[in-house]
């Protein structure tokens, strides 16, 4: 098989052409990759929400047409040179940080990035700052979910909120990144992890991830911080919002015991959401933080995630099914 160091490899993608509609299977033209970028041969994808939202066109930048996904496992298809490290990078311009262009085409129409991965594709272009080696003998179909979700909640306990061995923390939803912020909370040595959910059909699952108790919003007529707060008597230690809901959000902030209390916010709100909190809880001493990655840096601590999914993590758990794509 000929070499395609600096040619233009045509391989099939999955391309939005506009927002919330059926993804079409493409023949896509991937360039080769310039000084600090990598053509990767993407073996595993998996799904994220953020995918989602921004294929709705929720997100800040609603580009269009794009490849979505950036969960992957995957081979490199280039030669390593004029490689840096990034302490971080700006992933959601849709192009490539060296000259501002795409590396996708379908007949010359420039085809979007997004954020950093493409990875709904066979081959895709990435900047070296979004790019990992990890043990060879981690099975890519489980950690590929790592990329992102995963690790997203999972640090932003162990990164982030750092909640101390007995510390009492509440998770907003339970899907795949609340379930991995209840593992970090339960590698930390919280004493009482509370799950917050609508939907009680996931509690039983949130147990295997430590969490100890659960509040259905639905089933109260107060507030659901004040829930908490009375359960605690005075608030959690911490919290760490996983669901975008702006509401809950507040919640997670105001349900933290004033004095030393930090909140978390992992979900992605709708951009013309707006967060309303009397000053007061900010004056007595509530901590409110954000993060978007779970303050990783991709290429320096993703191997370590990888290394704890294979002695502690139960990535396996969240791996709900698969498909060919």
């Amino acid at each position: 098989m000929s070499s395609t160091v600096g040619k233009v490899i045509r391989c099939k993608a999955a391309v939005a052409w506009e927002a919330a509609k059926p993804l079409s299977i493409e023949e896509v033209e991937v360039a080769p990759p310039q000084a600090n970028e990598v053509r990767l041969r993407i073996l595993f994808t998996s799904l994220c929400h953020t995918d989602v939202y921004f294929w709705e066109a929720k997100g800040q930048t609603p580009l269009f047409p794009r490849i979505f996904g950036h969960e992957a496992g995957g081979h490199c298809k280039s030669e390593e040179s004029n490689m840096c490290d990034l302490l971080r990078i700006n992933t959601d311009r849709g192009v490539m940080l060296n000259d501002g262009k795409s590396r996708f085409s379908i007949n010359g129409k420039p085809i979007y990035h997004f954020v950093g991965g493409s990875t709904f594709s066979e081959y895709t272009v990435c900047h070296i700052g979004s790019v990992a080696k990890i043990n060879p003998a981690a099975p890519l179909d489980k950690v590929c979910i790592l990329s992102c979700g995963i690790s997203t909640g999972l640090g932003a306990a162990l990164n982030v909120a750092k909640p101390k061995k007995g510390h009492t923390v509440a998770v907003f939803g339970l899907g795949a990144v609340g379930l991995a912020a209840a593992e970090g909370a339960r590698l930390s040595g919280a004493s009482r992890i509370i799950g917050v959910d609508l939907n009680p059909s996931r509690f039983n699952e949130a147990k295997k991830f430590g969490v100890t108790e659960f509040v259905n919003p639905k089933d109260h007529d107060k507030p659901v911080q004040q829930v908490i707060i009375e359960m605690t008597d005075g608030g959690v230690d911490r919290s760490i919002e996983c669901t975008g809901n702006v509401r809950a959000m507040i919640s997670a902030f105001e349900c933290v015991h004033d004095g030393w209390g930090v909140a978390v916010l992992v979900g992605v709100p709708g951009k013309d959401d707006e967060f309303k909190t009397h000053p007061m809880n900010l004056l007595n001493e509530r901590t409110l933080k954000g993060t978007f990655f779970g303050n990783y840096k991709p290429r320096t601590d993703l191997p370590g995630v990888v290394e704890k999914y294979m002695n502690k993590v139960k990535a396996n758990m969240h791996v709900g099914g698969s498909a060919a794509m």
